[in-house]
């Protein structure tokens, strides 16, 4: 958990609902209690970000990490990360591609964008469960993050 009392704070992009779902089920049975906010393709992850910039009453909070699918519509992961990491609020919120992708290319790509870490899928629920378990040990309680 993050600063104390404030929740962890995970928005996932993700195009594929059943995706999603296995990522939020991970999470749960994990028992890290943690805000999740979910967005379905590039667009939507940019105007997520954009309505944290001026916190107010109903503002959402700026989410302390990014999981990201490369694969969306509208905007793809690999645009919305270029756009994430060029940006001065938003450069330092650690993005972890969560993709179906084994492309050298797209590692690649993704490493020179600036991404924090290219994971893929595991196709089994028990592979993407541990998965998800590991993710919480590294990026939630053992890394300092800004």
């Amino acid at each position: 958990m993050k600063n104390g009392d404030n929740l962890f704070s995970i928005l996932i992009a993700e195009d594929d609902e059943d995706d999603y779902t296995l990522i939020t089920d991970a999470i749960k049975s994990s028992k890290n209690k943690c805000q999740v906010n979910w967005v379905r393709d590039g667009e939507e992850l940019l105007e997520f970000l954009n309505s944290t910039n001026d916190l107010g009453v109903g503002k959402k909070k700026c989410p302390d990490i990014i999981l990201l699918d490369l694969n969306m519509p509208k905007k793809d992961g690999r645009e919305a990360l270029e756009e994430i990491k060029s940006h001065p609020q938003f450069k330092n919120i650690p993005v972890i591609v969560l993709t179906t992708s084994q492309a050298k290319m797209d590692i690649q790509k993704i490493n020179d964008l600036g991404a924090n870490s290219f994971i893929q899928k595991p196709f089994k629920y028990a592979d993407f469960s541990s998965m998800m378990e590991s993710f919480f040990k590294y990026w939630i309680h053992t890394v300092k993050l800004p």
